[in-house]
Parts: C-alpha cells; sequence; structure tokens
C-alpha cells in the first residue's frame, strides 16, 4: 500500500515538473502572399486565410499540451497597440520583439505555401467562386470537375524572443480527394464574413475537401512542432518591477505577465537603496538597497500582478520587487 501511494506522489511531482518546464510560445498569423491570387479565386475575395490556420494550429498545440500557448486575442490586442504590420508576419526580428512584449519564450511563425487543388485540368467555370482564367493559372482547375483533389502545405520557424535566432522549422502537407464533388464537398462554398473572414472552425468548411487537407496539414505541422520542443533553451527570466499598493499584506505590483511573472512565483522585496544611471542616457541600469521579505504571486495579468507579502518590515508603494538571486 505504500509502495502504491509512494508510486502516486512520484507521478503527480513528475506531472508538476513537466508542467513547469513547459515553453511558452505565441503563434502569429501565418503569411500566404504566395497563395493569395488563388485563395481570392476559390472564395470569390481576399480571405485571411493566415489567421485561419494560425487559430487552428494553436486549437492543436493546446491540446496536444507540450506547449504553453499564449491565448490569440491577447496577441491581438498587443499587435494593435504596437501598430505591428500583416506584412511583418514572416520577419523573425519582429516576431522577437512581439515575443519580448508577450513575456513568451518563443514565436511561432510561419507561411501557407500551397492552397487549392492539386490539378491544371479546366472544366465547366464560374461555379463555387472559382474563375475560369484564375483557377487555371493558380493551379487550381476548375469546380465542376468529377474528381476533384486539394493541397494544402504550410512551413513554420520558431523564434528565440532574446536573440532573434530561428531554432527549429517544421512543416506540413496535406490532401484530400474525392469523387464527383468539388473544393467545397456540397459545392455551396465555404462561407466568409463581408470583411473577408474565414472561419475554418466551421462544419461547413472543416467537412469540405479543401478542409480536410487543411486539418491533415496542420495535423503534420503540430507533430513537428511537438517533436522540435526540446530544441528550445530555458530562458532566464528576470523580473524588475515596483509596489504601486499596499494593503495589510497583499501588494500590487506593475509588472505582469509580460514581464514573466506567474501565479506562485516568489520575489524578493527591496526597500530603499539608491538608483544607478547610465550617465549618457539616464536610464536605470539598477537599484542598490535592503531585501525585507518576500511576496508570493496569486494572480497576475499582462500588466500588473497581485501577492501576498511575508517580511519583518513593512512593505510601501515605490519599492523594489525582483526575481531572487540564483
Amino acid at each position: 500500500m505504500k509502495k502504491h501511494v509512494l508510486a502516486m506522489l512520484l507521478t503527480v511531482i513528475s506531472g508538476s515538473e513537466l508542467s513547469a518546464q513547459k515553453k511558452r510560445v505565441a503563434v502569429l498569423d501565418f503569411e500566404y502572399g504566395t497563395v493569395q491570387g488563388g485563395v481570392s479565386a476559390i472564395f470569390g475575395q481576399n480571405v485571411d486565410i493566415g489567421k485561419g490556420i494560425a487559430d487552428l494550429l494553436v486549437d492543436r498545440l493546446v491540446r496536444d499540451g507540450t506547449y504553453s500557448v499564449i491565448e490569440r486575442k491577447a496577441i491581438q490586442k498587443l499587435l494593435a497597440e504596437q501598430n505591428f504590420s500583416n506584412s511583418d508576419r514572416a520577419d523573425s526580428n519582429s516576431a522577437a520583439k512581439i515575443g519580448k512584449l508577450l513575456g513568451v519564450d518563443a514565436i511561432i511563425i510561419g507561411s501557407i505555401t500551397q492552397f487549392g487543388r492539386d490539378d491544371r485540368n479546366v472544366g465547366v467555370g464560374g461555379a463555387g467562386g472559382v474563375l475560369r482564367g484564375a483557377g487555371s493559372k493558380y493551379g487550381l482547375g476548375n469546380v465542376g470537375l468529377k474528381t476533384a483533389k486539394a493541397v494544402v502545405a504550410i512551413s513554420s520557424r520558431t523564434v528565440l524572443v532574446d536573440t532573434g535566432e530561428i531554432v527549429s522549422v517544421a512543416s506540413g502537407r496535406g490532401e484530400s480527394r474525392r469523387s464527383g464533388t468539388t473544393l467545397f464537398g456540397s459545392g455551396t462554398g465555404a462561407r466568409t464574413t463581408g470583411a473577408g473572414g474565414l472561419d475554418m472552425s466551421s462544419a461547413n468548411f472543416s467537412n469540405s475537401i479543401i478542409g480536410e487537407a487543411t486539418a491533415a496539414a496542420i495535423d503534420n505541422l503540430r507533430g513537428e512542432l511537438t517533436a522540435g520542443a526540446s530544441k528550445l533553451p530555458d530562458r532566464v527570466v528576470v523580473i524588475d518591477g515596483l509596489i504601486a499598493d499596499v494593503s495589510g499584506n497583499t501588494l500590487i505590483m506593475n509588472v505582469g505577465t509580460r514581464a514573466g511573472v506567474k501565479p506562485g512565483q516568489n520575489l524578493q522585496v527591496v526597500q530603499g537603496g539608491r538608483e544607478i544611471r547610465d550617465p549618457a542616457t539616464g536610464k536605470v541600469l539598477r537599484r542598490v538597497g535592503t531585501p525585507i521579505g518576500m511576496v508570493t504571486i496569486t494572480e497576475a495579468d499582462e500588466q500588473s500582478s497581485v501577492g501576498n507579502y511575508n517580511g519583518a518590515v513593512k512593505p510601501k508603494v515605490g519599492d523594489q520587487v525582483k526575481s531572487q538571486a540564483k
């Protein structure tokens, strides 16, 4: 019985350690300029399939559990604040800058290199949103063919946020073929919004052959990304913030998840001392003070955190909170 209990405890501890070792990543919208003309031919308008594929990849990565994945809404909010351009989707340096602001270990960026049909036969055009000339030019064929084959190919790069270095690459390719059908199976096409959006998670899209090819490509890509997780080095996060509010033993700090703060973390509270500034820029290089206690983080959002203080000296607004010295 004791051996059984011990084995269960070791399993729990091991699981906790693995969870703590998860690398935090963010997935940016995929670049799709190479296939944009074909996408417009398929849907009758320019559709941002790069966003749709990134959304699906995040879903697969979360389900897989190898990485800790940042919520897509948080990324979109930050990109809007930073005026991040869609043209920078595949740029490693831009991705690294965004990653630092998000407080992640790495950013996953990628491109869609193929999206459509794999044949060049010309049939009866004009149906389902595919134009005769455009369909032929982009290898999309025509929707009226008796047999339809859809192909989707995507590639990605994992970029370290501290250096901008590409530590791993991955790719995924998916195909789907059916007889007596079109790219969208039913022939009614995939639903798009007035703004050119596409819900790739909808049954209308996922049950089509282009949807099946997309899902297969993403599953293959997810597999390679999971296999490459070990290539990400451990990232040393240095936290340096200030106390913004004191209420009893509850402290509110001006640093949050973007700075790497996480619930359960212990930070040192430092009081008094002086600031050492760069004589050329005036930037604070470091603060020299007296450690007075510790604060255990209980909750954190992007820009702030809350914690319980434990120490002999009462903290005050403006005191420093920082990572523990190793």
